[in-house]
């Protein structure tokens, strides 16, 4: 005798498995908790980053500071040493120039700040 067998195609397209609440909750409890330490982590390694930048714009600053307060006080001196009267008595002399004789510097009277003052206010405005 012969067998035979056939293949019976079942389907299971229609059938839906039933899913425990307490299953989807926990679930959504764990995601819940990996997003929350996931966003710890960001938080704490954004900070540390922000921290180290921060670190460098201070060393950059104060690199910075040093330079200029080296120049000011570059400037300063080569202010004082142009501001000298020896200097300037020594360059005086080189261009011809001499102290004045007694009598040679007479002081001009001008007019007094009244004067002054009402002539400024008769002169029209200038465009």
């Amino acid at each position: 005798m012969t067998e035979f067998f056939t293949i019976k195609r079942i389907d299971n397209s229609r059938l839906v498995r039933p899913v425990e609440p307490n299953r989807l909750r926990e679930c959504c409890r764990r995601v819940a908790c990996g997003a929350v330490l996931a966003a710890c982590g960001l938080l704490y390694a954004w900070q540390h980053f922000e921290c180290i930048q921060l670190r460098y714009q201070v060393e950059d600053l104060q690199a910075h500071r040093t330079q200029s307060s080296e120049l000011n006080q570059q400037l300063r001196l080569e202010l004082a040493s142009l501001r000298s009267p020896g200097r300037i008595d020594v360059l005086a002399r080189q261009m011809g120039l001499t102290a004045p004789v007694p009598g040679q510097v007479a002081p001009v009277q001008g007019p007094s700040e009244a004067v002054l003052a009402q002539a400024r206010l008769a002169q029209p405005p200038r465009p």
